[in-house]
């Protein structure tokens, strides 16, 4: 990319920033209650008159069906699990996630990026490596992580039901027992989101609190949230995905939005 088609792209960029939606993801271990509190604030949004919509981690149409076969077979090295959902996520933000936010709606992450990082670095699989087989990355507006205990995580999952065998890390650990496993392995994942939280500077929810107390507290970091600005982020992500909705000229060729036509991707 050019410094010129860059300024362009730029530009084109900020003239939709402030129309765009808003990503939002909700990352933590599994039985943190991430998914019931991303429910529970969809419903809020709904009723605030916000067009919204979900993606959900390892949903993808195209992908998911050959992860499944994998899994089931047992047959994943630490490299091949997280090239394979590397695939499932860049389809999704390419069909359903970037479409959606250029609309206008925002859309809500049960999992985003931040849950392969903290899993495959779990695995022990190089922070810089991962970085790249997800580049280029699309930053979300806001994470939420919802942070308990390894023992908290551990109990609520045993409650309902046995862990499965990549979820108890039992690829890795070797232990026969998917509850001992679990809990090694998530002690393990819940130690590279903590990190990934100060880095990334997440907010971090105390999710051993009630529902309604984490749910009050989302919604007032989300009354006061400032977007994350595209142009300085995204270009090349949000860039490379329009290059693929329409000829890259009639997009290049867009001029601060004043009676032009917008690209073909405004109308997916």
């Amino acid at each position: 990319m050019g410094t010129r088609d860059l300024q362009r792209w730029r530009e084109l960029l900020q003239q939709r920033d402030a129309s765009r939606g808003l990503l939002v993801a909700f990352e933590g271990p599994d039985g943190s209650g991430k998914t019931t509190q991303r429910k529970l604030f969809k419903t809020w949004l709904k009723s605030e008159g916000v067009p919204v919509t979900t993606t959900k981690w390892n949903s993808s149409a195209l992908i998911k069906p050959l992860v499944k076969v994998r899994k089931q077979a047992r047959a994943l090295s630490p490299e091949e699990f997280c090239l394979l959902h590397a695939a499932d996520f860049r389809h999704r933000l390419e069909t359903e996630v970037l479409p959606a936010l250029w609309q206008g709606t925002t859309v809500v992450a049960d999992r985003y990026l931040f849950t392969a990082l903290a899993r495959d670095a779990a695995r022990g699989l190089p922070f810089d490596w991962l970085l790249n087989i997800y580049a280029p990355i699309l930053w979300p507006d806001v994470v939420f992580y919802f942070d308990v205990s390894p023992d908290t995580s551990g109990m609520r999952i045993a409650a309902t039901r046995e862990p499965k065998y990549y979820e108890a890390g039992q690829d890795i650990t070797g232990i026969d027992d998917p509850h001992a496993s679990y809990k090694q392995f998530i002690s393990r994942v819940i130690r590279e989101y903590q990190s990934l939280a100060v880095i990334f500077r997440f907010i971090t929810i105390d999710a051993e609190r009630s529902i309604n107390e984490q749910h009050r507290e989302i919604r007032e970091h989300y009354q006061q949230l400032q977007r994350r600005s595209w142009p300085e982020w995204n270009i090349e992500p949000v860039a490379d995905w329009l290059a693929q909705q329409a000829e890259p000229a009639s997009l290049l060729a867009e001029r601060k939005g004043r009676g032009k036509r917008m690209p073909k991707a405004a109308a997916l």
